[in-house]
């Protein structure tokens, strides 16, 4: 399968060159609305059938459709076409190649990828291979903060099987992390610093709960591993309450940040830190907490044996030359939404480094060679 490697990586340039900056992430950011309308013209232009999803204002997803003869499997390559800011970075839109590297926002996290899915494209209408199912593009918006992108695509789009193509240095993601964030609220009673028999201090409650929640962190992390993602784990991430010196707080809140791994569920998670919480009831009766989840991410795992992991693992070791090794990941990524669908989902992407960091970098052989393998693949699994 042969790659157009100008096309590739004229296409990485101009995806790098472009401010796509998550708003949500950073206000007055203008997301995915110039790289998206760069995306539709240049799919267009290999010859795929090309739609774009707006699933809120301004926030816009491609899809480029090669169409099969029908009968076969039908396969989505998926990357997000959205950055973190840009915040300290010397060079975030220049694009710029040195050393065999492409620098900037997103080469890594994931324009390379993306670049490499459209490339696969152009090289299976090139090559005027005869696919059975259809191969999907989906560029899409928001992977950063809230994936509206997949999640609008899911309800919109019937595939079979997808790639979702975050940087994994050409090794094949089976697992990777969920997280939920968790708020405990803590009541006490607001009086005057002078009448402590008066006032309950919220602060002083989130004292006792901390105490009890680093012991769960603790525990936490020594459980049984998973073999490819390691233990789950928790953090207190934010910590609020009172309202002036002379006052006994009346309130106390923490936002907690828990990462799950594959087998644990929400009500497990959250029924962890509720147990905490009648715990300390039982022993104090002036502690009062309420305990929600506020956003859930479940993690994903797929099997060693799923046909789109064959598909990528034939492929990979046909253009590598070798076979790639199966790892887990701990960052959560839109491949869990997929799976959750229906839709039997594999990770595969570039190799680089820097992703939301002041230096970004993808390696343009690893990009050229995950072109290539997600043609292969393409070419293997839609038969």
């Amino acid at each position: 399968m042969k790659i157009d490697q100008k096309y590739l990586r004229e296409t990485l340039v101009r995806l790098v060159q472009i401010n796509s900056v998550n708003p949500t992430l950073e206000q007055g950011a203008p997301g995915e609305r110039e790289i998206a309308g760069f995306i539709a013209a240049s799919l267009s232009s290999i010859g795929l059938k090309t739609e774009i999803f707006e699933p809120e204002p301004g926030r816009m997803s491609v899809v480029g459709r090669l169409a099969g003869s029908g009968g076969g499997r039908s396969l989505m390559l998926n990357a997000h076409c959205d950055t973190v800011g840009v915040a300290g970075m010397a060079e975030p839109f220049s694009g710029a190649i040195r050393d065999g590297k492409l620098f900037g926002r997103g080469a890594f996290d994931m324009k390379g990828s993306l670049a490499a899915c459209m490339a696969a494209a152009k090289a299976l209408l090139d090559s005027g291979a005869k696919l059975s199912g259809d191969v999907i593009v989906a560029a899409v918006a928001d992977e950063e903060y809230g994936s509206l992108g997949t999640r609008d695509l899911i309800e919109h789009l019937k595939v079979d099987g997808a790639i979702v193509t975050e940087p994994t240095a050409l090794d094949v993601c089976l697992a990777h992390k969920g997280y939920l964030w968790i708020e405990v609220e803590i009541a006490g009673r607001a009086a005057h610093g002078s009448r402590f028999e008066l006032g309950i201090d919220a602060n002083m409650k989130m004292g006792a709960f901390l105490h009890e929640l680093a012991n769960l962190e603790r525990e936490l992390r020594a459980r049984p591993p998973h073999p490819l993602v390691g233990p789950p784990s928790l953090h207190a991430a934010i910590l609020s309450g009172g309202t002036g010196l002379s006052t006994y707080a009346a309130q106390s809140t923490v936002k907690i940040e828990r990462r799950t791994i594959p087998g644990e569920t929400e009500v497990q998670a959250v029924g962890e830190i509720q147990n905490i919480v009648d715990r300390l009831a039982e022993s104090d009766r002036d502690f009062q907490a309420t305990v929600r989840a506020f956003f859930v991410r479940d993690p994903f795992e797929v099997a060693p044996n799923a046909a789109i992991v064959k598909a990528v693992g034939a492929a990979a070791k046909k253009v590598l030359g070798r076979r790639v090794a199966h790892i887990g990941d701990t960052p959560w990524m839109d491949a869990a939404l997929l799976q959750a669908a229906g839709i039997e989902t594999v990770v595969f992407g570039a190799t680089g480094a820097g992703a939301h960091a002041d230096v970004e970098w993808v390696e343009l052989e690893s990009v050229e060679k995950l072109a290539e393998i997600l043609a292969e693949a393409a070419l293997d699994y839609c038969g």
